[in-house]
């Protein structure tokens, strides 16, 4: 019996730790740490609640649209205006927030995952006439390799000519992020930690030349994902099948839905939505949405054990590091008691499983591509599959919803900052379910809790001493060579984690927080 221990695991946003207990080549037990602690809900005590979505954007530079979005809606609902925002308002918030989600979604595919499978080294036997890939080889004959090396090496399958073109798109991907995040930044005003989504809706207006800048960047993207991205996906899929009976997890999917097509209910959890609200299982049969079932439990985590197993609406930040049997600062969020992943995954196979039919079209389009049915889609493979189909499902809509838009019609309305109140905001973020309680007293934030995408995947061991979805995607893994454990790091890269969001630490002092060993 051995143990691998991959401290931090690289290509991710922030510091996470995996160890896994290998026995004869199987992965029997697995552990994810997060090992920063997040201090993000103190630091918004006593402030005036309009600073949330503000301050919450600096959860993380990756996706602070997604934090912005759930932390206004969370106010919203305390307001009482969730049901009040403008269209033209409602609308805006979708386009920041989809432009914002696609580029993510590229990043993640092209910049930080794709690298697990493609061989950078095909790139020096290249002999062509493409500019970015004699750039890439120029770049690599002169050895600076970073960031394409250090890696794990071995089980390299793709043609040379495959990785080739793979390394080309890499450089082309780039361009394609920039281009996401201008068309955030046209009715955002800037990224990251933009300024256009407030509570009552947006600041900025539509115009004939904005809107029609938008829909220009907008089709450049539609033509990356539907001839660039979903191809290299398939491409990928093509030479790693196996990789769709690996990293399985605990099949039980949640999704708060996203994009929304009205502003009639001012409950969320039932709202008319793009992705659709509620639970899959094995069975991809679609169960609704309760957030009175959501708690959040410490056994395991550096938190008092006093604050488990409790609504997020009533959590509390108290951490106790180096407490009896626990090793993350992640909290260990559940759903009716249940372990649930989230993600591209949950939110196409909720929406796949109500039955939108664009949806069903993608995902049955795609299996039949692989030759691979509805179960594939609980593995490594289904997990990249499903943010590129969730990319493109974003991109076909964005187009018709900003020629909804209605020039000198208001983007907001007023409203009056209560004395006391209580509000929730829930959205799907690019990893996934992202949740916002806010409490207000005395017209300052009394408590604040931020139940993020990540937290649910990486959560350790809970009360009851279930492993979390990353650490059951890892169980029962083969490893074939345990120097070189690629298998492990493409299961957890498949998750897309964010741990930034996961956990989150404020130093005024600039001290040492923590020394990090790689083995």
């Amino acid at each position: 019996m051995t143990k691998i221990v991959i401290d931090p695991l690289t290509r991710i946003e922030g510091h996470l730790k995996i160890e896994c207990v290998v026995e004869n080549g199987v992965v029997k037990d697995a552990r994810a740490t997060g090992t920063l602690f997040r201090g993000i809900e103190l630091v918004l005590r006593g402030r005036d609640p309009r600073d949330a979505q503000i301050i919450t954007q600096r959860i993380c530079g990756v996706c602070p649209q997604s934090h912005g979005i759930a932390s206004t809606l969370s106010l919203d609902s305390a307001f009482g205006i969730a049901d009040k925002i403008p269209d033209n308002g409602r609308i805006i918030r979708n386009l920041i927030h989809g432009a914002h989600v696609i580029q993510d979604h590229i990043l993640h595919f092209y910049h930080l995952a794709a690298l697990d499978y493609v061989d950078i080294t095909d790139v020096a036997k290249y002999e062509g006439n493409d500019s970015q890939l004699n750039s890439v080889k120029d770049f690599i004959g002169r050895g600076a390799l970073e960031p394409f090396l250090p890696r794990y090496e071995g089980d390299y399958r793709l043609t040379p000519e495959v990785n080739q073109q793979a390394v080309a798109h890499y450089v082309k991907a780039l361009e394609m992020r920039r281009i996401g995040h201008e068309a955030v930044a046209i009715f955002s005003g800037k990224v990251p930690h933009s300024v256009g989504v407030v509570p009552g809706g947006v600041t900025s207006v539509p115009t004939a030349d904005n809107i029609m800048a938008y829909i220009w960047k907008i089709k450049i993207l539609q033509d990356f994902i539907n001839n660039v991205y979903i191809p290299d996906v398939l491409a990928v899929a093509g030479a790693y099948m196996d990789y769709a009976e690996i990293g399985v997890g605990c099949k039980n999917l949640l999704s708060y839905g996203s994009y929304d097509l009205d502003g009639k209910s001012p409950d969320y959890s039932t709202r008319k939505r793009l992705f659709k609200q509620g639970t899959v299982g094995a069975d991809l049969k679609a169960g609704g949405l309760d957030t009175s079932k959501i708690t959040e439990q410490v056994k395991h985590s550096w938190y008092e054990d006093a604050t488990s197993d409790r609504h997020p609406s009533k959590g509390d930040t108290k951490p106790q590091y180096g407490k009896k049997d626990a090793y993350s600062w992640s909290k260990s969020p559940r759903y009716d008691g249940k372990v649930y992943e989230v993600g591209p995954l949950a939110r196409v196979a909720v929406t796949y499983a109500k039955g939108d039919p664009k949806m069903k079209e993608m995902v049955e389009g795609s299996l039949k591509a692989l030759k691979a049915g509805p179960s594939a889609l609980f593995s490594v493979l289904g997990r990249h599959l499903a943010r590129a189909l969730s990319a493109k499902f974003i991109a076909d809509s964005l187009e018709g919803w900003a020629l909804q838009l209605k020039p000198g019609q208001p983007t907001y309305v007023e409203y009056e900052l209560p004395d006391e109140a209580t509000g929730m905001g829930i959205v799907e973020g690019a990893r996934g379910a992202l949740g916002h309680w806010i409490e207000i007293k005395d017209k300052k934030i009394a408590n604040y809790q931020a139940v993020v995408p990540t937290t649910w995947n990486i959560s350790p061991l809970d009360d009851k001493g279930q492993h979390g979805p990353v650490e059951q995607a890892l169980i029962g893994t083969k490893v074939k060579d345990e120097k070189n454990p690629f298998e492990v790091v493409r299961i957890v890269r498949a998750f897309d984690p964010c741990i930034a969001c996961a956990v989150h630490c404020v130093t005024p002092k600039g001290r040492d927080l923590g020394k990090f060993r790689i083995v």
